[in-house]
């Protein structure tokens, strides 16, 4: 199980890198640099659709929200783009 987890956190780590280099990589088109300053933004404001007060269902709208809005932004950014910063970022490790 420690293991699980410890791999989960190791691929979050990954993706955030990717996510930096995308969104400072020039090819990366403005509306999918937007989106991903959105999920960033929503994870760290206070403010939420749904509270956090009531068990389960509030953190999952954010756990959803944000899911859904990276995974726009990611569709929109040409593949070769992405490819390239997953190999970056490879590459540093």
């Amino acid at each position: 199980m420690l293991d699980k987890i410890k791999a989960v956190a190791k691929n979050i780590k990954f993706e955030l890198k990717v996510w930096k280099l995308i969104f400072k990589d020039a090819r990366t088109p403005w509306i999918a640099k937007l989106l991903l300053a959105l999920a960033i933004g929503y994870v760290l404001i206070p403010f939420d659709l749904i509270p956090d007060i009531i068990p389960g269902i509030g953190h999952l709208d954010d756990v959803i929200i944000v899911v859904l809005v990276v995974y726009i932004a990611m569709k929109l950014i040409p593949k070769e783009v992405v490819e390239d910063c997953r190999a970056r970022v490879r590459y540093e490790v």
